[in-house]
């Protein structure tokens, strides 16, 4: 009797210290990877920050280029619209995006590397319109003007007047016509952009006026005195006419 007494006491004794020893184990478990857990946690909380912080970051990025929030849903419309002609739209699409997202994060771009990105919208602009559309495009530029590959352009300044062309043109109309001229000569640049518009897109912008106000102010903003851009509507055609005089504007930097 004894005996079994005492190997049951015994037996008690190492459930006790098993239970002990199982429960301190158990703890010591949980500590760590609670520890484990606060660390990952903390490391996925700082590396959520900085991806936020860089997508802040390229979101104010995109925003001060000033670019029209419709310029790329009107390209690939045109793209999607044409699927025959995917091939030459998709390289034109790749120089204006490479142009948008390297080049425009610049203070200043050359005439040359402006002139090629507008071209390229022209053409992607352009595979929208029957083939038999009053298109005409005059490029009178001079490439050994001294202004040709010089820093002084602000991206994307073209964009505004060849878009609203494009978008406000009434195609269906039997004399309907987009007119593109651009020019560089004796360190001036020089754009000049006609459409004949319907009747009721006509009213529509007599309500919200012609042309971009940001433009305008970019354009005060950064040329001051040496630029001049005039919009005019008569009879349904409209024209937006922009001088920059480029060379007064580099002797601007330069000196002062």
């Amino acid at each position: 009797m004894d005996g079994n007494y005492y190997m049951i006491q015994d037996y008690l004794i190492f459930i006790g210290v098993f239970a002990i020893f199982l429960f301190v184990s158990v703890s010591i478990y949980l500590f760590a990877w609670n520890r484990r857990y606060k660390k990952l946690n903390k490391k996925l909380a700082e590396t959520n920050k900085i991806v936020q912080q860089r997508l802040n970051e390229v979101q104010l990025e995109h925003i001060g280029t000033k670019l029209n929030p419709h310029l790329f849903k009107n390209i690939l419309n045109s793209v999607q619209s044409h699927a025959y002609q995917t091939y030459m739209s998709l390289d034109k699409l790749a120089n204006v995006l490479d142009y948008i997202l390297y080049e425009s994060n610049t203070r200043f771009v050359s005439p040359k590397e402006e002139l090629n990105f507008a071209l390229s919208l022209i053409e992607i602009n352009k595979i929208k319109i029957n083939p038999l559309f009053d298109f005409r495009i005059k490029f009178n530029v001079n490439k050994s003007d001294v202004m040709y590959e010089e820093k002084v352009f602000a991206p994307l300044i073209s964009v505004d007047l060849i878009e609203n062309a494009f978008k406000h043109t009434d195609f269906l109309a039997q004399d309907c016509f987009i007119s593109i001229q651009i020019e560089l000569e004796n360190r001036v640049f020089g754009m000049k952009v006609s459409n004949k518009a319907s009747e009721k897109k006509t009213l529509e912008k007599e309500k919200s006026g012609f042309g971009s106000q940001s433009l305008d102010q970019r354009l005060k903003m950064i040329y001051g005195n040496h630029y001049h851009l005039n919009r005019s509507s008569k009879n349904g055609i409209f024209n937006a006419e922009l001088i920059i005089n480029l060379g007064e504007f580099y002797d601007q930097m330069r000196y002062s």
